[in-house]
C-alpha cells in the first residue's frame, strides 16, 4: 500500500507546486516581482499564507521555481536528444519551436521579473550558476555529440551554445521593449531562425568520389 501511496503523493505535491507557481505568474505580471507579496499569491492561489512555505521558503524562492520552468529545466535533457532516425534539421526547428512558444507565451511575466533579476547581483549569480550554467552544459554535451556522429560541423561548442540561446532571448527582449513585428509574428521565428542558422550548423556532404572512365 506504501507503495502506491508515495506516487500519488508526489502528484499531489506537483499539482499543489504547480497552483502556487500559476498564481505567482499572474501577480508578477500584474505587479511586478517587487511589489507582489506571498499574501497576493496566496489569494490568488486561493490558499492559505502558510500553504505557500510548505512549497517555497520565500518570494525569491517561487520567482525561481518559474525561472525553471520557463527554462524547461526538468525536460531540457530530453529536449536535447537527438533520435538516430530525426535529421538535424527537425530537431532543430523542433526545439526552437518549443524554446519560443516557452518564452513568447509567458512574455508578461518576463517583463515583470526581468528587471529585478538583472539588478539584483545575488539573484543574477543564482540564475546563472543554477539554471544557466546547467543548461548550456546540456548544449554543449548535445553538440558535442552530433559533431562527433558526422550529424553538425566541428565547431566552438560554448560560443555556438550561447550564441543560439542569445537569438532566441535576444528576439524576446525586442518584443518586450515594443518590437511589434515580432509580437505579430513570433509563430514564424523557429522556422526563420533554422533558414539562418543551419547551414552553419550542418556538415556539408562529403562528395562523392569519381572514378575514371
Amino acid at each position: 500500500m506504501a507503495e502506491l501511496a508515495d506516487p500519488v503523493q508526489a502528484q499531489l505535491i506537483a499539482a499543489r507546486r504547480a497552483q502556487i507557481l500559476d498564481a505567482a505568474t499572474q501577480v508578477f505580471a500584474e505587479r511586478g516581482f517587487a511589489r507582489a507579496t506571498i499574501r497576493d499569491i496566496a489569494q490568488t492561489a486561493g490558499v492559505a499564507d502558510g500553504t505557500i512555505y510548505n512549497y517555497f521558503a520565500n518570494k525569491t524562492d517561487l520567482l525561481f521555481g518559474l525561472l525553471d520552468r520557463l527554462n524547461d529545466t526538468e525536460r531540457r535533457p530530453s529536449s536535447l536528444a537527438l533520435a538516430e532516425d530525426t535529421s538535424l534539421a527537425a530537431f532543430f526547428q523542433a526545439y526552437l519551436r518549443e524554446r519560443v512558444e516557452a518564452l513568447w507565451s509567458n512574455a508578461e511575466l518576463l517583463r515583470a521579473v526581468l528587471p529585478e533579476l538583472l539588478a539584483n547581483p545575488e539573484l543574477r549569480g543564482r540564475y546563472y550558476r543554477d539554471v544557466i550554467a546547467p543548461t548550456m552544459a546540456l548544449g554543449e554535451d548535445a553538440f558535442r555529440a552530433l559533431a562527433a556522429e558526422g550529424r553538425m560541423r566541428d565547431l566552438d561548442v560554448a560560443l555556438t551554445t550561447r550564441i543560439l540561446a542569445g537569438a532566441v532571448l535576444g528576439l524576446m527582449t525586442m518584443q518586450l521593449l515594443g518590437d511589434v513585428t515580432l509580437a505579430e509574428r513570433w509563430r514564424e521565428i523557429p522556422e526563420a531562425l533554422s533558414a539562418l542558422l543551419l547551414p552553419g550548423l550542418l556538415r556539408e556532404p562529403t562528395p562523392a568520389s569519381s572514378s575514371d572512365a
